[in-house]
């Protein structure tokens, strides 16, 4: 039984460190009866004609990452006017939003769009905005950075009362199962089956980030993201089925962390290298799904999705666990994401949300206000205008750089008290006056959405960063 060493395979030629790691993969999966002289003839085979080898099931993906075809560059223009789309509560959307939603408009592969009430400038499409492209078009950074980002509800067999009686108890529990920003990690190690897929051992950028991946669950980003505490209060007749009252419940806002940023860079590289715009389109570039590169960045954002759910699931059962709760339903709906999906006239596209709620007829979703204000749990009404979306917060109505400067800590703390609402960590830039009026941007999508249930933040639990 033969193998290789990386000191050998440094003589035979192989310098490159992903040819090599691919190199003793295929030797270590492939070449088990071989011995080590037909190992090495093999090697020095491949190395030397590698094109010869470009179409081997064996051994083509060593053949390309040592002789990689010279991509093929095509450059296109924007069309001269945008496609309509449909702005809702448009009055309170900043101008830049409003451009960029435009451009994203002119694209030759656009074929529909919409743009959320809670609406605001961001890279590439803003937030808020939907993008419905030909249906083997799809756009990274028209799903964004934090791929799948997305809220979760828990909803738990405790009335108001519980958080009178155990305040501390539900305190510590966020404490002790809550980790946030750029190195959080919980302390411990959870076991998720994901790590097992197979896309974690053939898809390069799935298993660089994967040890990484790992330390991360069952934690947040930083910035907006969050993990609360909350009064559920649902209404007769609510379209979950629970009795009417004043629940108890565990609401996170969180994504896909270092993994999701890690596929959404790549990805988004090999997309502008391939695919060149005009430069106030250029974050807009995409990648076909006919190509290798296309349908490997869907698999990553699949997984990402699933590695996101994975976060919510872990932080919630922790959570509840340590309160002493069960769960009796949870919600959740991801607004950072692409879909395959049928418009209403029946043609076969891609919508991208980021920084939307899918709003299909009956879906369920989660619209949070700030962190003293009111969030919703709704259903969709399946309007087509919209895209099947609705918004998926308040939306910031202020820079992160200007609350800052605007609100001292000591004010958003006598907002808070005055709100009744304990805060642990978070900063002045996420005070509830950088963001819009929640009960404007729901009135501004009525017709999009039933609200089916009222969150009442009541401990909530941020990065410091």
């Amino acid at each position: 039984m033969g193998n290789i060493k990386p000191k050998e395979l440094s003589k035979l030629g192989y310098i490159d460190n992903m040819a090599r790691s691919i190199a003793i993969e295929i030797v270590n999966k492939h070449c088990k009866h071989n011995t080590q002289e037909q190992i090495i003839n093999l090697l020095q085979q491949v190395i030397q004609e590698p094109d010869a080898f470009r179409a081997d099931c064996t051994w083509g993906k060593l053949a390309n990452v040592l002789s990689p075809l010279k991509k093929e560059v095509t450059y296109y223009e924007l069309h001269e006017n945008p496609l309509p789309y449909h702005a809702y509560g448009v009055d309170n959307i900043d101008e830049l939003a409003r451009l960029q939603m435009g451009t994203a408009m002119r694209l030759p592969v656009t074929i529909a769009g919409a743009l959320m009430p809670d609406g605001c400038a961001g890279y590439g499409l803003p937030i808020g905005g939907v993008l419905a492209t030909n249906e083997d078009i799809v756009i990274p950074y028209a799903i964004g950075n934090d791929i799948a980002c997305s809220m979760h509800l828990t909803i738990l067999d405790a009335d108001a009362s519980y958080l009178v009686k155990h305040h501390d108890r539900a305190i510590n529990a966020l404490v002790s199962n809550t980790a946030f920003g750029l190195d959080g990690t919980l302390s411990g190690k959870y076991y998720h089956p994901l790590f097992d897929r197979n896309e974690f051992r053939e898809i390069p950028i799935l298993k660089k980030n994967r040890e990484k991946a790992i330390r991360q669950i069952g934690s947040s980003g930083k910035g907006n993201h969050f993990v609360d505490i909350c009064e559920v209060i649902l209404p007769n007749g609510n379209q979950m089925g629970i009795a009417e009252g004043t629940y108890i419940g565990i609401l996170s806002h969180s994504g896909s962390r270092g993994l999701g940023a890690a596929i959404a860079d790549y990805y988004t590289t090999i997309a502008k290298e391939t695919c060149h715009l005009p430069r106030q389109a250029g974050p807009f570039a995409w990648l076909s799904m006919t190509s290798e590169s296309g349908q490997e960045y869907w698999k990553c954002m699949e997984i990402a999705g699933e590695y996101a759910s994975a976060n919510h699931e872990t932080i919630h059962q922790n959570i509840a666990k340590a309160m002493r709760l069960e769960p009796i339903i949870s919600i959740g709906n991801r607004h950072n994401y692409a879909w395959r999906e049928q418009l209403a006239n029946g043609e076969n596209v891609i919508i991208h949300r980021k920084g939307a709620t899918p709003a299909h007829k009956g879906e369920l979703g989660i619209i949070p206000g700030s962190m003293a204000t009111p969030g919703f749990i709704v259903s969709g009404t399946g309007c087509a205008t919209s895209l099947f979306s609705a918004s998926h917060g308040a939306g910031r109505c202020m820079s992160r750089l200007d609350a800052r400067n605007s609100v001292s800590r000591y004010a958003l703390n006598k907002d808070l008290a005055t709100k009744n609402v304990t805060l642990l960590g978070g900063t002045t830039e996420e005070a509830p006056l950088a963001y819009k009026n929640i009960e404007a941007v729901m009135n501004a999508q009525q017709e999009l959405v039933n609200i089916e249930g009222t969150i009442i933040p009541k401990i909530v639990r941020m990065s410091e960063e």
